[in-house]
């Protein structure tokens, strides 16, 4: 069963809705008259106006109050935000982040740690096309305060990165001239900040690595530019052609056609198991994660059944804040939707699907949310899930991009149950024989193993891949070792220093589920 004609003429028809651009102290009607922008806003405690009596009126105040309404309307756990007047904080920016719960879950983590904002042209160029501002080489952060500790984690083909020779295994030594493993300053990770997470083309940085394996130092001199993501890449058979393998590192818009192309690929191979790596997938598209969990599972396993049922706050349990339309599930998805403005290949065209009653996903921290619900899916419809890696994020919610004044705003709006009605995963999923974990996550079958820098992705002898190869043979795991080391590192300290962090928050908006709304996505 699919949604897909549905979403797709939701998506036309809020495309006819949404107001682009902003200008000035007044908007316009239907019949072109302008409507005078209030200067200022009666506040009252807990009484709210509609959000559409402040949209697309490009105020700070009435941005503000835009906010305020559209997250009492919309936000998951608007009960919990402390109301505040709009008027008494200085930006926008500042504002939305008071307009979030304060809560921790039952491990002490926050509650909410997705709540972020982008300009809408960047989110748009990141979701639509994969293109966002860099240098082309995927960093993980393995200690963000000092002593520091980040490797790049792998590049992009064709970019600034690959093309001065720099891999998977490559540790960041020093940016700019600056300690990154000991700078203790905010003016010096400023400049780290600024150096990992170029905002715009034409930067030049001045970069120190060393090589994991044979500790060779190099400096290079990297100029940011825009990057196209490949999100799908590393298409193989393994193990004398029985087994495929890919790495999904996006569900972004491009995603689709390569996913398609590589379940193809596979099914022509006639594998027999399916490894995926989404070790650093944050998330995107929920209903592509519908699509991959049909393409592994197949008609006769997830007909008519649930793969997601969204749930809004408890002043929405019949309709859709957002959409207004009545709720319903998002089921398994059996056919191409056209994510992308150019989706290269016709709407409603079949996907292949490989049928079978098992699938290995490699994880690490980094797999969040639409890649989660792949787990949490697949385990509804009483799929075989196989986790090899690290515990993932824990994040089951999602939103809806919303676009106001030329700023897109996420903010957590609905949270999701598989088939069996089961969701509450905001610890995450880890491997059954996790070891050192202060988080509750739910266990899965599989094995606890480090993230290995010192071997390339789709490489069998890599640590996670040769531990899903054994484990498929033998049912058995290597010794598990504390997950929060990767291979090659050692276990990173705690220490009162600023931290370096991506700067461009565009980290934190894809680690998210995405219902769509138009094309802000």
């Amino acid at each position: 069963m699919t949604q897909s004609r549905f979403n797709l003429a939701l998506i036309s028809a809020l495309s006819l809705a949404v107001l682009t651009g902003c200008g000035g102290g007044s908007t316009a009607n239907t019949d072109n008259t302008q409507i005078p922008v209030p200067t200022t806003i009666d506040w009252s405690e807990g009484v709210f106006e509609p959000s559409t009596s402040f949209a697309q009126q490009c105020q700070a105040l009435n941005e503000k109050h835009w906010l305020r309404s559209w997250s009492n309307e919309t936000y998951l756990w608007y009960d919990e935000i402390i109301d505040r007047d709009p008027a008494l904080t200085d930006s926008v920016a500042d504002y939305f982040q008071l307009l979030k719960t304060k809560e921790i879950t039952e491990s002490g983590a926050n509650k909410d740690n997705f709540h972020s904002s982008l300009p809408t042209a960047e989110w748009e160029a990141q979701s639509q096309s994969g293109v966002s501002f860099g240098y082309g080489f995927k960093l993980k952060i393995i200690s963000a305060t000092a002593p520091r500790q980040a490797v790049i984690s792998y590049t992009e083909t064709n970019t600034p990165a690959s093309n001065a020779n720099l891999s998977r295994g490559f540790e960041v030594l020093e940016v700019d001239g600056v300690d990154f493993v000991n700078a203790s300053t905010q003016a010096d990770v400023d400049i780290l900040n600024a150096g990992l997470s170029p905002r715009e083309s034409g930067k030049t940085t001045n970069f120190t690595f060393k090589d994991i394996e044979t500790s060779e130092v190099r400096e290079v001199t990297l100029t940011a530019q825009s990057i196209t993501s490949q999100p799908v890449t590393n298409v193989k058979t393994l193990a004398n052609s029985s087994v495929g393998y890919f790495q999904f590192n996006s569900h972004n818009a491009i995603a689709e056609k390569p996913l398609y192309d590589a379940f193809n690929t596979l099914k022509n191979s006639n594998i027999t198991d399916l490894i995926i790596d989404i070790r650093y997938n944050g998330g995107g598209f929920l209903q592509m994660a519908s699509q991959v969990s049909y393409m592994i599972a197949g008609a006769a396993n997830t007909n008519n059944k649930i793969f997601e049922r969204t749930i809004f706050n408890d002043q929405h349990p019949t309709f859709n804040p957002v959409t207004g339309q009545r709720l319903e599930p998002v089921m398994f998805t059996d056919e191409f939707i056209g994510f992308a403005d150019n989706p290269g290949l016709t709407p409603g065209t079949p996907l292949p699907s490989l049928n079978l009653e098992r699938v290995y996903l490699l994880t690490t921290s980094n797999t969040c949310s639409a890649s989660e619900a792949i787990i949490n899916g697949l385990q509804g419809i009483d799929i075989e899930v196989i986790q090899i890696g690290a515990g993932t994020c824990g994040k089951p919610y999602g939103f809806y991009p919303a676009d106001n004044c030329n700023t897109t705003y996420f903010t957590i709006q609905f949270t999701g149950e598989n088939n069996k009605g089961f969701g509450e995963y905001s610890d995450g999923f880890a491997p059954q024989n996790t070891v050192n974990n202060e988080r509750l996550p739910v266990r899965v079958a599989g094995c606890a193993v480090a993230d290995d820098f010192s071997h390339q992705l789709g490489d069998p002898n890599e640590a996670l891949l040769a531990a899903a190869l054994n484990y498929r043979e033998t049912q058995s795991c290597p010794t598990a070792t504390s997950t929060a080391s990767q291979q090659g590192f050692a276990p990173a300290l705690l220490a009162d220093t600023p931290a370096v962090i991506d700067t461009r928050a565009s980290t934190f908006a894809q680690q998210n589920k995405i219902l769509p709304q138009a094309k802000n996505r």
